[in-house]
């Protein structure tokens, strides 16, 4: 059943620093980058904001989390229950399974591994991993990755936390490759489709390949510089999606100018009716 949720990635300029995650090659090490941004609104009042903006579903950003101590994320976990909103997706906006660099990969899977746990502890029902910067085109990669994947899958279920990927990042940068990946890991992995990261002559093919097999969409429109989506083609996409079969969530994303909230009323208003229908 289609609803409508929201990605923290559509309020970044309200909940404060953004937490990156980079790989230092030199020391073989993650290290966090702090980006600083106004904190108009914490992640733990969020639930209750959404629910009284009507939202559904939210999907948080890991540059988000403040915080990943056991209290902390139980806290968030009941600050979700009492707001009646769904945690739906924790999304890992880092990681490179199919690096060459093999200190690289046994480090990001290890870190992907620390993110589910993560995800279990406030109540994410699943998390989005990226499947890899190889070309799209790299069979090998494609393998490695869906071997990758599938270790994630399994311990993700161990802890009640479905793993799925995204067409994000050069390896699933085309419908062909993503369905490739699915094949691959032989549809234990969700999927998300963001309309914003396919792109050309086939994009709304791609978008109608995808769609039917995925856990939501990530409705982004392109904007111009008043922040006003341009509908027509923002239609298309939805029109590729829905006609496609696509029964999941709508996650809305904003990423224009001036306030988040109202941007994101000006996609919703697009995107309700097909949550509808």
């Amino acid at each position: 059943m289609s609803y409508i949720s929201v990605s923290t990635w559509s309020l970044h300029r309200l909940l404060g620093p953004l937490r990156w995650t980079v790989w230092n090659a030199v020391d073989g090490t993650h290290e966090t980058r702090i980006q600083e941004q106004p904190n108009v609104i914490t992640l733990l009042e969020l639930p209750a904001e959404a629910a009284k903006r009507g939202y559904a579903a939210v999907e948080i950003c890991h540059f988000h989390f403040p915080a990943t101590d056991t209290e902390y994320l139980l806290r968030l976990h009941a600050a979700f229950s009492a707001a009646g909103v769904s945690l739906d997706t924790l999304l890992l906006d880092y990681g490179d399974l199919t690096s060459a660099d093999g200190r690289r990969a046994a480090a990001d899977l290890a870190l992907a591994k620390k993110w589910t746990d993560v995800a279990a502890a406030c109540g994410a029902r699943q998390i989005r991993i990226i499947a890899g910067e190889a070309p799209p085109t790299d069979e090998e990669a494609l393998r490695r990755s869906a071997s990758a994947l599938g270790e994630l899958s399994e311990y993700g279920d161990a802890r009640g936390v479905r793993v799925v990927t995204e067409n994000f990042k050069p390896l699933t940068s085309t419908g062909a490759s993503s369905f490739r990946l699915l094949e691959l890991t032989g549809r234990k992995v969700g999927f998300i489709t963001d309309f914003g990261n396919y792109g050309g002559t086939t994009k709304y093919e791609e978008i109608a390949l995808l769609s039917p097999h995925s856990v939501s969409v990530h409705a982004k429109a392109s904007f111009d510089e008043d922040g006003m989506p341009d509908e027509a083609e923002f239609r298309r996409c939805l029109d590729a999606s829905r006609q496609s079969g696509f029964d999941g969530a709508y996650v809305l994303i904003y990423d224009g100018p001036g306030d988040m909230w109202e941007g994101l009323e000006r996609v919703r208003r697009i995107v309700e009716p097909y949550a509808k229908s």
